[in-house]
């Protein structure tokens, strides 16, 4: 629920799934904080991937929670079945929805008295610009198969994008997506980071830090080859399908960890030398995190990182996915004067106070004009 102008408003929350607790589920955990008490209609959860906050929380999963492998995170198989999983929950109780997504989860059905904003990720990356890269590995029968169903789900995708009444975009990045793909403008809101927790420290290592997803598209791979190559040291913090391959091309000055504490994560940041981001993302919360602690971010120059890093002043970009491109962008910032007061700085602008203020205006605010 919500109190504005002093009435009390019932709330609920639509979310795609927690099944690798990431970035998104953060944006569910502050959601919830604006809207205490509120049901999180969602489409599928690990029980296992919960924090503490979201375990206590009014859970109701879809009918694909019944698919859901406890113990193995296989909710992207349910990709065919989202649409209609979301479409049957019944929100006609509520005055005011708000849907976190990057998927299906803005697909709901509302009654012309609710009001329903969707907290955009990204429009579905595999459908649109990505489509290319997430099939390229795939067998000829499976891309035929892909090809046919993303027909469909792009029609469905931007359908029920017409269901929403206000977009928030989560960078400027992903405002443009929404512009392209949906033809909708929306007001950009950064995701929360809690900067409060990362603190710079005096002393620095002469290593270097990636933190991420072990799966393909993350292209840690390029990291590892680069630095196989400039013989410095890197550590791998992250766990997924490819650490085997990882480790088989990793020389002895890589080091890959696995999954670690967030103390560990913490103390790992504050001392690397520098923070590599090889993606491409929508946001990006990782090389906040860096800057937070005071150190420099080398960034494949595209999508949130132009958002998050300031080159030349809180580190560098490479403008290829390129190992050639990776080690240049290195070696250039060895020869920079990074500051890590500038680091921390910047990293300011990204708080989860910052947030929590403007997505609770922005909620109120359009909740005034709605009903009108």
């Amino acid at each position: 629920m919500i109190e504005i102008d002093g009435k009390i408003y019932k709330t609920a929350i639509v979310h795609d799934w927690v099944c690798n607790y990431g970035g998104a589920d953060r944006v569910l955990e502050w959601l919830l904080q604006i809207m205490p008490d509120s049901p999180i209609y969602i489409g599928c959860y690990m029980e296992n991937q919960l924090s503490p906050m979201l375990m206590k929380a009014d859970l109701r999963p879809s009918s694909l929670q019944r698919r859901q492998n406890q113990k193995r995170d296989n909710h992207q198989k349910f990709l065919p079945f989202m649409p209609t999983a979301f479409e049957e929950f019944d929100l006609n109780e509520y005055d005011i929805v708000v849907s976190d997504s990057s998927c299906c989860a803005k697909g709901v059905i509302t009654n012309p008295n609710t009001l329903h904003i969707c907290y955009c990720h990204t429009p579905m990356r595999y459908a649109y610009e990505f489509y290319y890269e997430y099939t390229k590995s795939m067998n000829p029968l499976k891309k035929k198969l892909v090809k046919y169903f993303m027909n469909y789900l792009r029609l469905w995708d931007v359908l029920s994008a017409n269901r929403v009444d206000y977009f928030v975009a989560n960078s400027e990045n992903v405002a443009n997506r929404i512009r392209k793909h949906y033809a909708r403008e929306s007001e950009v809101i950064y995701p929360p980071v809690n900067i409060s927790y990362f603190h710079p420290q005096e002393s620095e290592a002469d290593f270097y830090l990636c933190v991420s997803r072990l799966i393909k598209h993350k292209r840690i791979d390029l990291v590892v080859e680069a630095f196989n190559d400039l013989g410095l040291e890197l550590y791998v913090i992250g766990e997924g399908e490819e650490l085997k391959n990882l480790k088989k091309k990793a020389r002895n000055n890589v080091h890959l960890i696995g999954r670690q504490p967030d103390s560990v994560v913490k103390d790992y940041y504050s001392r690397c030398k520098a923070f590599i981001f090889p993606t491409e993302e929508d946001f990006g919360i990782t090389p906040v995190e860096a800057q937070a602690s005071g150190r420099p971010v080398i960034a494949f120059g595209k999508g949130g990182a132009l958002e998050t890093v300031i080159d030349g002043i809180t580190g560098t970009f490479f403008d290829t996915q390129s190992v050639e491109s990776l080690i240049d962008a290195v070696q250039r910032l060895e020869t920079m004067d990074i500051k890590k007061e500038n680091c921390r700085k910047n990293a300011e602008k990204f708080s989860d106070e910052i947030y929590y203020n403007k997505m609770k205006n922005f909620i109120e605010d359009k909740w005034r004009e709605f009903v009108k």
